[in-house]
């Protein structure tokens, strides 16, 4: 596995069979992010947009204790010469949102608090160890900043669930937050890997730029009232009309026999 932009390779980075692998690695600090960190992934997640053999990212930790508790304070909280988001950009949280164009999987395990919870939720699918804690602990230190982690977390649970956890800062377990939705598969600790991975198998079968049309559409409107989104005409998905995988799986389908994807 190679590291990707610190010298203490905080970020671990790979692509194997379509699928790239990001993985937070500061164990020893829960996988607490740092400054240093976002540079990192906002290159990575460049670089996975921009790279037509990855079709889908899976974003894990280190460690057993944490997924990631969040922003890394360990120095104060600091002022940076760019605005970037926490995670690279993906949570919004401290400077522009960005949306990843591939479908991304979150295996997350331990404490996932804080921004640690936010660049979780920005995952299109969550599987969650079943040690897995989530929380927004900011209001207990007294930390709400530009308060991005509530909108989101009220977005993706049901109000009250939300705002028990945004208002008391308790944590919920991986079963709770499978009841409610937030996760799409508990699994005991040691299978967590194995898990995702089986996830990412899935998403490679299908075709990765119907996927990457859906996802565009889904989130381009995703604010919007039904009737202006299913008016909508996405430039992506007309795009892909014409593109070879459209041909292939009509191909497949006539020859009863799998697709063979070529993402273009």
């Amino acid at each position: 596995m190679s590291d990707v932009a610190t010298a203490e390779a905080e970020i671990l980075y790979e692509v194997r069979d379509h699928v790239a692998y990001v993985t937070l690695n500061r164990p020893k600090s829960l996988n607490a992010i740092t400054h240093g960190m976002d540079d990192s992934l906002a290159r990575i997640w460049d670089e996975i947009d921009a790279d037509p053999e990855i079709w889908v990212v899976l974003l894990s930790a280190s460690g057993e204790r944490a997924f990631s508790a969040g922003a890394d304070i360990s120095g104060g909280v600091s002022t940076r010469d760019k605005r970037l988001a926490i995670g690279g950009g993906l949570t919004g949280v401290g400077g522009p949102l960005r949306i990843l164009k591939k479908p991304l999987i979150a295996a997350v395990q331990g404490y996932v608090l804080g921004a640690g919870f936010e660049l979780a939720m920005c995952a299109d699918i969550i599987v969650a160890a079943d040690t897995a804690k989530f929380s927004l602990p900011e209001i207990k230190v007294g930390i709400i900043g530009e308060a991005g982690v509530v909108h989101r977390a009220v977005r993706q649970l049901p109000y009250r669930v939300a705002m028990s956890l945004i208002l008391t800062g308790e944590r919920m377990p991986a079963e709770q937050a499978l009841h409610y939705g937030l996760v799409n598969e508990v699994v005991t600790a040691d299978a967590l890997t194995e898990a995702a991975e089986a996830w990412a198998r899935k998403l490679t079968s299908a075709s990765p730029l119907a996927q990457q049309a859906a996802k565009h559409a889904v989130n381009a409107r995703l604010g919007h009232p039904l009737e202006v989104a299913v008016a909508t005409k996405f430039d992506v998905i007309e795009e892909y009309a014409s593109s070879h995988d459209v041909v292939e799986g009509q191909a497949a389908f006539v020859g009863k026999r799998l697709p063979e994807w070529t993402g273009r």
